[in-house]
């Protein structure tokens, strides 16, 4: 296996080897020139990662955050793009200069039944994702055109057909489409929070960090808790399955890997490129929040699903003057474009993963429809028990967030691991010492939150019987 592996990295074009292979290495990257000609040049993967830290999933936790507790859980947003940037640096280096994706470097470094434990986990992740992504695309075309649910939902599978389409048109085509609905997102509620005049002073505050956040007690009138909905947070913006997707479509660049300062060089702009469209998240999950806290403090309940959302942003005794039908549409546009995003990037990810654990040899459609299937499964039975009720829905969105709060460290450890190896990096790309010690006690950390999480949903099952 190891044998095979270096043979693997010595071949430029390793063929089924590689992942993503139809795009693997498409794109090329003038080393030569201007600062912000090689940065144009690498642009492009963060945009399709950070579309992971801004999907509808994001708009449950942070919405409901800002409405059950005002700017208190800004500082959670802040921590988690924080560590977001560092995992995600990590996890782009790792396929830059290994060419492996993480599910490559995973299964290649453990034994069968472990790989297929932690394929297992991250199917189940990706999927937790998908549902806040289908159902949240799905309620937008509900919320636009009066569709019933279930037909909403089905519509979103033809997302799959359309990535097969983009693809026959090169990578970069995809990069600046994803591109344009982040700007569109990002405008539409820049403009809605302006509208929304919040208390600055207030809101610069929430980023300080509390030990507040972490208390397992409900705010006023019900709803999550603190924990709870920090966790989500948490989970809805340090996305496990974007460790998967940046370490594969970072090699989408063509580079000479033989060549260390070459190498080092697309790192370096890599991370740029990776920095910068996770700020630009961070600023619409901030923006998100801070609609929540500015617009529905006090009315929680009341904006409990986005139909109640997109209602409540016409409505006067909720919204207050700014309310109309203007914004309700603008957000039901935004949502639309932040799950037609995430969809996209879903359906790449789950071909990664099923191709790096399970080296599966199949027809890219093929592969693309069956781990497409799989994220709608799910979405599709709960949509038929619940008869499109949004509130339930709803509900599993948070409850999927959390799941990907839990899956993370299944996915962090062997990147952390992996990345902070000199036997598998090599001198001059190990992370440095500072890094691995502040990555693992994020990993702790985050572990200890969530297993306190995990005995506190037991005690509740256990109260409930």
């Amino acid at each position: 296996m190891v044998e095979a592996t270096k043979k693997h990295h010595m071949i430029e074009d390793a063929g089924d080897d590689l992942s993503l292979e139809e795009v693997n290495g498409s794109v090329d990257t003038p080393m030569s020139g201007s600062f912000w000609r090689k940065l144009a040049a690498f642009s492009g993967p963060g945009a399709l990662v950070a579309v992971g830290y801004m999907d509808p999933g994001n708009w449950v936790t942070s919405v409901g955050g800002g409405a059950q507790y005002h700017y208190l859980l800004l500082s959670i947003i802040l921590i988690s793009s924080l560590i977001a940037m560092l995992l995600q640096h990590m996890a782009g280096k790792l396929g830059m200069v290994k060419q492996e994706d993480l599910a490559q470097a995973t299964r290649a470094r453990t034994g069968k039944k472990t790989g297929i434990a932690l394929w297992i986990m991250t199917e189940l992740a990706l999927m937790a994702t998908d549902i806040a992504e289908v159902i949240g695309g799905a309620i937008a075309l509900h919320l636009l055109f009066g569709w019933s649910m279930i037909a909403s939902v089905l519509t979103t599978a033809l997302d799959v057909f359309l990535l097969l389409l983009l693809m026959k048109f090169g990578f970069r085509k995809i990069e600046a489409i994803v591109m344009t609905l982040i700007l569109t997102i990002l405008a539409i509620f820049a403009y809605l929070v302006v509208l929304s005049q919040p208390d600055i002073v207030a809101m610069f505050k929430g980023y300080l960090p509390s030990l507040q956040t972490m208390n397992n007690g409900h705010a006023v009138g019900g709803g999550e808790t603190r924990l709870m909905l920090s966790l989500g947070i948490i989970g809805a913006t340090v996305m496990p399955h974007n460790l998967y997707l940046h370490s594969s479509i970072s090699q989408t660049r063509k580079i000479d890997r033989e060549n260390k300062t070459e190498l080092k060089e697309a790192v370096r702009f890599m991370t740029w490129d990776s920095n910068i469209q996770l700020s630009l998240a961070f600023v619409i999950n901030s923006l998100l929040l801070i609609l929540g806290a500015a617009l529905f403090f006090g009315h929680a309940d009341q904006v409990g699903t986005f139909g109640a959302m997109y209602n409540a942003l016409q409505d006067n005794t909720i919204a207050g003057a700014v309310a109309s039908p203007v914004l309700s549409t603008l957000f039901a546009v935004a949502l639309l474009a932040s799950g037609q995003n995430s969809t996209i990037t879903g359906t790449l990810t789950g071909e990664v993963i099923m191709q790096g654990f399970l080296h599966l040899k199949v027809p890219m459609w093929v592969r693309r429809l069956v781990t497409r299937g799989l994220a709608l499964l799910p979405v599709i039975i709960f949509t038929v028990i619940y008869g499109g009720n949004e509130a339930k829905l709803d509900q599993l969105l948070i409850y999927s967030q959390v799941f990907l709060s839990v899956a993370l460290p299944f996915a962090m450890a062997p990147l952390i691991y992996f990345t902070s190896s000199k036997k598998i990096m090599g001198e001059d790309f190990v992370n440095p010492k500072w890094m691995i010690v502040l990555s693992w006690l994020i990993f702790i950390i985050l572990t200890g939150l969530n297993i306190q999480l995990v005995i506190d949903i037991i005690g509740k099952i256990i109260a409930i019987f």
